[in-house]
């Protein structure tokens, strides 16, 4: 009940400031309000764009709200994301050229695409779920603060892919990679043509079911039963046996996991390849979608709506407000959200295991 208040609390400061916003640019609050419906939820093209840009926030929530079960505050997300969404792109470039060459050994075996997704989500997976371990490794054996090593590392991925683009994997005089071959079908290629033109796809859907399954786990499992335990006390925990620094590393661990799915939609579904920059500032918008829906399926689902709604929004406001003031108001919803729960500072606050 606190985590449902808090959110309407931090809803409620973002309306207020939508308005004082409008009235700062001599704009009716109410004519900005229409046209923001309009742009979004009033057609099925803006539905769908909304759908689309809810889909890496649903993942991303999903992300940071399982390592703050445990008290950790992945901040990492978002360079576990980018690594993952170029070594993704980067195999499936790799297969389809190894496909379309027929002297090529393996070009018998990478012509079928459920060989290419396998390999694809390996790739995905090992990559999102090896960034995640550095920080994991330091937290539980040195007790270094996952906020700094994970912030650290998100310039280093930065660098990485900045370094990795110009030394090969991109296309000669481009910032991305070629290709990936194999797509996500869009929701308008399988039936829903109201959607047509809009770039949402079937990585909806995949998104909505890593969404449950991380449920699942925290709920069902005893992993997801013991990460609590550890947030509240760790002392209590060492008395009781529970292995502290393995469920810390395995809640980092299945972070990681969940943030390499972010890129899916992006580069899969919509783009076709890896670009620089592409999906910039998902996972910090994943911290509030955590924050906002409070860990649960359905509130990080609406929390993500929320702030997909608000980024389409500023775009069909553009013309009558600066779409930075919705970024503006998504600032707002963090702090204002995180002060009424509290729930920075239980994550920021978590003693460190010996």
């Amino acid at each position: 009940m606190k985590a449902i208040t808090a959110s309407l609390v931090g809803l409620c400061a973002a309306w207020l400031a939508f308005n004082l916003a409008a009235l700062a640019y001599g704009e009716s609050p109410l004519q900005l309000l229409v046209i923001l419906y309009r742009g979004t939820w009033g057609t099925w093209y803006g539905v769908g764009q909304v759908l689309y840009k809810a889909t890496p926030l649903m993942l991303a929530g999903a992300a940071v709200a399982f390592a703050l079960r445990a008290g950790l505050f992945n901040v990492g997300v978002e360079g576990q994301a980018a690594l993952a969404g170029l070594g993704s792109a980067a195999m499936a470039s790799w297969l389809m050229s190894v496909a379309q060459n027929r002297f090529h050994k393996l070009h018998f075996v990478a012509q079928f695409v459920p060989v290419q997704w396998l390999l694809i989500l390996a790739t995905t997976l090992t990559i999102g779920c090896g960034w995640a371990l550095i920080p994991a490794l330091l937290k539980a054996r040195f007790g270094a603060h996952e906020v700094v090593s994970t912030i650290v590392l998100n310039r280093i991925a930065d660098a990485i892919i900045g370094f990795s683009l110009a030394s090969g994997l991109a296309l000669r005089g481009t910032v991305r990679t070629d290709d990936v071959g194999v797509h996500l079908p869009r929701l308008s290629a399988i039936g829903l043509s109201a959607f047509r033109g809009s770039a949402v796809s079937v990585a909806l859907f995949v998104a909505a079911a890593i969404v449950l399954l991380a449920a699942f786990v925290r709920r069902r499992t005893v992993l997801g039963r013991e990460l609590p335990l550890i947030a509240s006390g760790l002392r209590a925990c060492e008395a009781a046996g529970i292995p502290i620094k393995r469920r810390i590393v395995q809640a980092m661990l299945v972070s990681g996991a969940i943030a390499a799915f972010v890129p899916l939609g992006a580069v899969f579904g919509f783009k076709g390849y890896y670009e620089l920059g592409l999906g910039a500032g998902v996972g910090f918008a994943g911290i509030a979608v955590a924050i906002l829906g409070a860990g649960h399926p359905m509130g990080l689902v609406v929390a993500a709506l929320v702030l997909a709604t608000l980024e389409q929004g500023g775009l069909s406001l553009n013309g009558r407000i600066p779409m930075e003031v919705m970024e503006v108001l998504r600032a707002i919803i963090i702090i204002v959200v995180a002060w009424a729960s509290g729930a920075l500072k239980r994550a920021l606050g978590v003693a460190v295991p010996a």
